[in-house]
């Protein structure tokens, strides 16, 4: 996984340099999520592989299965990709790309694990004081977990804040056992 994240990185970066010289950093953005949502699927997987197929003709076929959702310079970056027999790295570079994407528009997405729904109410309060903490904006995703029996986990980047009951419950039993 390491290994590809470093391969996708360049082309991420190439993507979101250009973007954001070319003030368009949504419809790159649009565009690699649909290009790594055809790369990830079994069939054209399958047609990537082929070595009876030119790097010429792997580019075409990807562009039309993506159709109109692709631009000149989008197309241009998926042929540049072929030839480098790089398209299968599409869902790394369109994960780096929103990583650059939400650090240059100082967002983040914070996710909150919680052993119970969190009211709307609450989940704006999170996000308030998360932003004032991680001095940017905060869009949270809340989803549960029974298995948390109390409290929440958030996790932010690589900042992870574990206030569950089950998280608490390992810790005692690891002080416990030293």
């Amino acid at each position: 996984m390491a290994e590809l994240t470093t391969l996708a990185r360049p082309y991420a970066k190439a993507a979101f340099e250009y973007s954001l010289a070319a003030k368009d950093l949504a419809g790159w953005s649009a565009m690699l999520s649909t290009a790594a949502a055809v790369a990830q699927q079994d069939v054209m997987q399958q047609v990537l592989s082929l070595p009876s197929y030119t790097a010429d003709q792997k580019a075409q076929i990807f562009v039309d299965v993506c159709g109109d959702t692709l631009s000149g310079p989008g197309q241009n970056f998926i042929k540049n990709l072929a030839a480098n027999k790089r398209l299968t790295l599409l869902p790394h570079i369109a994960v780096i790309f929103e990583q650059l994407k939400a650090a240059q528009e100082k967002t983040i997405d914070v996710e909150v694990v919680s052993a119970f729904t969190l009211s709307a109410d609450l989940q704006e309060k999170l996000a308030s004081a998360l932003s004032k903490k991680l001095s940017c904006d905060v869009r949270v995703q809340a989803s549960v977990d029974q298995d948390l029996i109390g409290g929440a986990v958030i996790r932010a980047g690589d900042t992870i804040i574990d206030g569950s009951v089950r998280g608490r419950l390992a810790k005692l039993a690891e002080a416990m056992n030293a």
